[in-house]
């Protein structure tokens, strides 16, 4: 038994001549320079050694490869780490290495096999899986193809069509369904995994078992002229999906220049595209919003001093409506039993309703079985009073924004919770303080803020004051990763982080429109630059009543900044309050597909005459850039004054708290990521002339000035985080 070890691979050879070589770098494996280098030299050592016949690739402690490290790219990106030779890893350690290699070799596949770990398996001559190893090609999702030769083996082993979707989606298979599309050759237990491999290899070069190069199958790509058709119909469904992304449409023309070139021409032109895509904005954005959600956990002053979290066996959930039945929903769906209160039968029948018509959609679109279904629900016990809450370890309270019922709510439930238990407020606008006001253990009142439809919207805003206990808030963070949210944790203000950064975005919209801006041009360019809707959309879905009532904290709160106008108002008053009315800027079917209305000009003509302003020619001309910045620099301006409050400790949460609260584009990278990519001192100076032009509204803030003065970017400052909370 000889073995070797290198720095990231070690190599043993077996009595039967098979060395198997282990990929180790922990947690995941992951793929750098020196991991390939190490294999390569590993590589090259079995085949120089005349005790070695064949070989086999795996990975340490249950994962063969999480893909290459992200934190690499980073540095690639910035000029700190140096780019490898165009075509190394793929051409010469991949491709010239691996899978040419004299002697046959097998992928023994566990665990996380992604990117540059799957890359690597389909270099192998076969590929032995468990049963529940993940096997996909995520890089879409960073604004990159798959850079190691996956573009060209990936349909040569599971056909054009099977191959696109992997990649376009980045949606990985486990290894049955990979066993079923031909990515694997066998899937067997985890303690057979290296066995089943080693007799493999023996067997291909005993030729009891073919021997595979998959860069040159050719039985699963289709004919020339069938792959270009389904190449275009993927192209079609890319410009539908993501008219603003460059990288699906590089990815479909390199698996397309292998099929018509060849698959050495199509590697050489992954390699070539992969390096170009790795400099672009895009990559850099989306490469952003990956550490910054996973950086969302952890809270200087908070999870850094060594609390242990302590479990939450049982949730109470007060009020049924459309927030409490979707909490309810997201808890139940995670295994907490809970408990839904609301004031009276009918009611209460209404919510629990509701909670079973959030999970029978789930049973109609096939993700959940109707033994599931069963189970689940009856996790739910609906109530009429507080005697059940005795031995709850979690509350979270969603009734209608009103201040003195929230305060009487959080009296009686410190009456009757027991003295460990979480008091939390869904509240999205009400200052914490205020409705913890009539309590004493105002250490465990936290907001628990999600956002709608609550079981499908990834955030979850965990607002804290000055007196929440930090144990409360590393409490609910385990909760929040428990139920699938990302959290934020931020300060406690009128609109907390999301609602207080993008109350100027529909009131600056307003502020085109009564100067002559057209309602649905707005909305059209607003949902081009990549949000999921325009601003008045986005009022008609919420409804006239939430948008007044939000509105009318923020007037109050922030009087000097806030734009005023009557136009939602004198909508309402015409008994037009959104979707659900069938009317609001938009007209609605049946099936609440919206139009436009013919009718909308006297309103806003009313609304003009209250604010005495009149129609520009300059607004009505308006460029879409201008709109974009018209809409979007005073949310930046916004955010800023979050930031510089220390509502938000890290700027990278309110980039998070952007895209997944208000859909605002990842590959922008969050609001204050985009804002840096323009310059502080662009902002400034634009927010600047419109305030002297009209008024406070657009005003740049402090903290905006000061950054633009020194040049400086908004997001990049060393924050004494701790000091904040």
């Amino acid at each position: 038994m000889g073995s070797k070890n290198n720095r990231r691979t070690m190599m043993e050879v077996g009595a039967d001549g098979v060395a198997i070589i282990t990929i180790i770098n922990p947690p995941v494996n992951s793929l750098s320079l020196d991991v390939l280098q190490s294999l390569k030299e590993s590589y090259n050592e079995a085949l120089r050694r005349d005790d070695v016949k064949a070989i086999v690739v795996t990975g340490a402690n249950g994962k063969f490869s999480g893909g290459f490290d992200i934190t690499s790219f980073g540095g690639i990106q910035s000029g700190k780490v140096e780019q490898p030779k165009p075509g190394y890893v793929s051409i010469e350690v991949l491709t010239d290495t691996l899978e040419a290699a004299k002697k046959p070799s097998v992928a023994a596949i566990d665990g996380l096999t992604l990117g540059g770990g799957l890359e690597i398996a389909m270099t192998c001559h076969a590929r032995i899986s468990t049963p529940t190893a993940q096997l996909g090609l995520p890089e879409l999702q960073l604004g990159l193809i798959p850079g190691f030769g996956g573009t060209q083996r990936l349909p040569r082993l599971v056909g054009l069509t099977k191959s696109l979707e992997m990649m376009l989606t980045s949606k990985p298979v486990k290894g049955e369904e990979a066993f079923d599309l031909g990515l694997v050759d066998a899937v067997v237990s985890s303690h057979e995994l290296l066995d089943a491999a080693r007799r493999w290899a023996l067997d291909i070069l005993e030729r009891r078992r073919p021997w595979v190069a998959s860069v040159y199958k050719t039985d699963k790509i289709e004919a020339l002229g069938e792959a270009r058709e389904i190449l275009n119909f993927a192209r079609e469904q890319a410009r539908k999906r993501a008219p603003n992304l460059k990288h699906p449409f590089v990815c479909l023309d390199v698996i397309e220049e292998g099929i018509v070139s060849g698959p050495r021409a199509g590697l050489w032109k992954e390699v070539e595209a992969f390096q170009e895509l790795l400099k672009s904005d895009t990559c850099k954005s989306l490469i952003h919003i990956f550490f910054a959600m996973r950086g969302t956990s952890k809270v200087p002053g908070v999870t850094d001093r060594g609390l242990v979290p302590r479990q939450v066996k049982k949730v109470a959930v007060l009020g049924g409506g459309l927030m409490g039945s979707g909490i309810a929903t997201a808890l139940i769906l995670s295994n907490y039993p809970v408990i839904l209160k609301e004031v009276n039968e009918k009611f209460l029948e209404a919510g629990i309703d509701r909670v079973k018509a959030n999970l029978q959609s789930r049973v109609k679109k096939g993700k959940m079985s109707l033994e599931k279904f069963g189970k689940t629900i009856s996790l739910l016990t609906g109530v009429l009073d507080y005697e059940s809450f005795r031995d709850v370890d979690m509350v979270v309270e969603a009734v209608i924004e009103e201040v003195s019922l929230k305060q009487q709510i959080f009296a009686d439930l410190e009456k009757y919770c027991p003295p460990h238990c979480i008091l939390a407020s869904n509240t999205s606008t009400i200052d914490l303080n205020l409705i913890g006001k009539r309590t004493k253990s105002q250490y465990r009142i936290v907001g628990a803020h999600f956002f709608s439809p609550a079981h499908v919207m990834p955030l979850l805003e965990i607002v804290h004051t000055k007196q929440t206990s930090p144990q409360i808030i590393v409490d609910l963070l385990v909760v929040g990763k428990k139920i699938r949210k990302t959290p934020i944790v931020v300060g406690n203000c009128t609109g907390f982080a999301v609602n207080r950064m993008f109350f100027p975005y529909s009131q600056a919209a307003l502020f085109l429109v009564e100067r002559g801006t057209d309602v649905y041009r707005i909305d059209r360019v607003i949902t081009k630059f990549g949000m999921p809707m325009g601003p008045f959309r986005l009022v008609d879905l919420v409804g006239f009543g939430v948008g007044i009532a939000t509105g009318t904290q923020f007037i109050e709160n922030f009087p000097d900044r806030t734009y005023k106008s009557m136009l939602v108002p004198i909508m309402q008053e015409d008994k037009r309050s959104g979707e659900a009315t069938g009317k609001g800027f938009y007209l609605y079917d049946k099936k609440r597909k919206a139009r436009p209305d013919p009718e909308l000009n006297k309103y806003i003509e009313q609304s003009r005459s209250i604010s005495g302003v009149a129609v520009d020619p300059k607004f009505v001309k308006l460029s879409d850039k201008d709109i974009v910045e018209t809409i979007f620099f005073p949310v930046v301006n916004e955010a800023c004054r979050v930031f510089a409050e220390g509502i938000a400790v890290k700027a990278a949460d309110l980039d998070i708290a952007a895209v997944m609260g208000m859909g605002f584009p990842p590959y922008r990278g969050g609001i204050m990521f985009w804002a840096d990519s323009l310059g502080s001192n662009y902002i400034y100076s634009r927010l600047e002339e419109w305030s002297k032009m009209y008024g406070e509204f657009f005003k740049p803030c402090a903290f905006l000035a000061e950054r633009a003065a020194k040049g400086a970017s908004l997001s990049s400052l060393v924050e004494q985080a701790i000091s904040r909370l």
